[in-house]
């Protein structure tokens, strides 16, 4: 299994493990590694640029758990959820629009809590 390590400027990091068997985008993510991003917040959302675009898939979805890793389709952005975004409808996450899941966070997912909008990161295979 392909595990990503997601390391925000000041040394916070989580670990995310990619779905398997890998999607058309996992592999389209994969084949960039590593790259450096920027990290916004949007509500209990971490959202950065990524360096390629994947075009919706079958499973893609708006409802989300805490812990999930997505692919944003609409502007080539990868999505850590961690709580409620402004489109939510209770506590749970939901993104914009659909979205491609691509993975998981192993582990807590409180240190996003501490990220702010500008925080440079790298995303790397671990």
């Amino acid at each position: 299994m392909l595990t990503l390590e997601v390391e925000f400027k000041g040394g916070h990091k989580v670990l995310v493990a990619l779905r398997q068997p890998p999607t058309q985008t996992v592999k389209h993510l994969a084949t960039k590694l590593p790259f450096h991003s920027s990290a916004h917040r949007w509500g209990d959302e971490v959202y950065f640029e990524a360096p390629f675009h994947s075009d919706i898939e079958p499973d893609a979805r708006q409802d989300m758990e805490v812990g999930d890793v997505a692919f944003w389709p609409d502007g080539d952005a990868i999505a850590i959820f961690f709580g409620p975004t402004p489109v939510s409808k209770g506590h749970k996450p939901r993104a914009y629009s659909p979205c491609n899941i691509i993975g998981r966070v192993e582990g807590d997912t409180s240190v996003l809590k501490t990220i702010r909008d500008g925080t440079s990161l790298v995303v790397k295979k671990l």
